[in-house]
């Protein structure tokens, strides 16, 4: 059977190339799982003949957006510890995050990906780093879900080791075994990752934080990491509680921590980074460390701003990410790109950060956090087919000339269609892989579910 060909037109088009190229009237060609053509106006007449013709006047088509950090077994603690910091937030949940199991996973994974997809997201990430003794193949299970609704995803094999008997936050039994950690990373490098260039789904490595693993899990997971060519991922300097934990147990500050194991590398991309000083912006920038910027989820638990400008400036690849379910209950990325953009002028003023930077932070730099930049995270010829369509018709968006600033300083809106691997998966706004109601109905039953297993087993303690 011929491959489809896809031509869309008609519409804006913001490549988010390395010069930034944008056309007014372009277009966009798609080939099976590639990009064929981008340019300006109409698509010449020898790409056209045979293609399926997509006019989109009042459009822009983007990259689809690229998620670093996620936690998507939380969408079954939403709205939980509303008042509450990280450290006290994490304590209060560890208990019942001690009973997932696979049927929540499932229900979580489904609708932490249905949110990601029709926010525009084509690629994302997730940091599982709760693996309870009786709970089943909780990683297998979303890498499921994430294959049946369509998304591209790099999950991380998360890990903690660390209890509190031992000076970690975390109680002792939600915590593994370092050697059982070690092995079982290794099994799902083996079992999942995949090194071609219009790979579906990659592992990452990422032990959960200074303060719930040991120095030698941080140690020998990078050397398996690195032994096994995946990349790296880890938590680092969300909060000043962070800080004081890192001096007291450590002796030194959290980059500090990490330099000290060997963990400063192109290879490996950190979530948070908000109390982060002008040295360590300008250490990650030397050696290409990548950052997750979580802006919602910070200023849902208080952390503070992160210097993301700073960051950019000093040649450092910063991504967005919606971070856990439970400490951002939106579930959706595209207003990540705004909040980024709004969050750094509150920290250096409105020329710190363009909407047309904080776009990038949602596409290209994202791609570079996972070390996809060569095949996702801006739209060129060769590149693999990851589009998101925005319709900037209507009232939410009318009056404002610049199509990229409609986008990004406009009402955040469900994304109109989103390609990945040149495949449709959202159509008119509506998830076409997938039933939302469904979905919402099994994340409102497992969620319950979830809840009244921690509280029964509480009463029993």
């Amino acid at each position: 059977m011929a491959t489809e060909r896809v031509v869309i037109e008609g519409c804006a088009v913001a490549t988010v190339d390395a010069v930034r190229t944008e056309h007014e009237d372009g277009h966009i060609v798609l080939e099976g799982s590639r990009i064929v053509a981008v340019g300006a106006g109409a698509a010449p007449e020898h790409l056209r003949a045979g293609a399926s013709i997509v006019q989109r006047p009042g459009f822009l088509a983007t990259p689809g957006l690229v998620n670093c950090h996620h936690h998507m077994c939380q969408a079954l603690t939403r709205g939980l510890a509303q008042q509450s910091t990280l450290f006290e937030w994490l304590v209060e949940l560890y208990p019942t995050w001690a009973h997932f199991d696979e049927a929540g996973e499932d229900a979580a994974a489904r609708a932490a990906i249905a949110g990601l997809l029709r926010s525009g997201c084509s690629l994302a990430t997730d940091h599982h780093y709760l693996h309870p003794a009786d709970a089943g193949d909780l990683l297998a299970v979303e890498i499921a879900a994430a294959r049946d609704l369509g998304i591209r995803f790099h999950p991380c094999r998360g890990s903690m080791d660390l209890g509190m008997s031992d000076g970690g936050l975390p109680p002792d039994h939600v915590v593994e075994d370092t050697d059982a950690i070690l092995a079982a990373t290794e099994t799902v490098i083996g079992r999942f990752h995949d090194t071609a260039f219009d790979a579906m789904v990659r592992i990452a490595v990422a032990p959960c934080s200074p303060f719930t693993v040991t120095e030698r899990l941080m140690t020998e997971s990078a050397a398996l990491a690195r032994r096994h060519g995946v990349r790296l991922h880890t938590h680092l300097a969300e909060t000043v509680e962070e800080d004081a934990y890192c001096l007291e147990h450590h002796g030194c500050r959290p980059v500090e921590y990490l330099d000290k194991l060997g963990w400063l590398g192109d290879d490996v991309w950190l979530a948070h980074c908000v109390h982060i000083n002008d040295a360590e912006v300008a250490q990650f920038g030397a050696r290409g460390v990548g950052v997750a910027h979580c802006p919602s989820s910070n200023a849902r638990l208080g952390a503070g701003l992160a210097p993301t400008a700073d960051l950019l400036a000093a040649g450092a690849p910063v991504g967005l990410g919606v971070d856990g379910s439970a400490s951002n209950e939106s579930l959706e990325l595209n207003v990540e790109v705004r909040e980024a953009m709004l969050f750094a002028r509150l920290r250096g003023g409105p020329a710190a950060m363009s909407a047309r930077d904080a776009l990038a932070m949602g596409t290209i730099h994202g791609a570079r956090c996972l070390g996809r930049e060569t095949e996702v995270g801006s739209l060129e010829a060769g590149k693999l087919a990851d589009v998101a369509l925005w319709d900037l018709n209507g009232l939410a968006h009318a009056g404002i000339a610049d199509p990229v600033a409609a986008l990004v300083f406009g009402s955040p809106r469900r994304v109109h269609t989103l390609y990945v691997q040149g495949r449709a998966v959202v159509e008119d706004r509506e998830l076409r892989t997938g039933d939302e109601a469904v979905i919402a109905a099994d994340l409102t039953r497992e969620a319950r579910r979830l809840v009244d297993r921690a509280q029964r087993a509480g009463a029993r303690a």
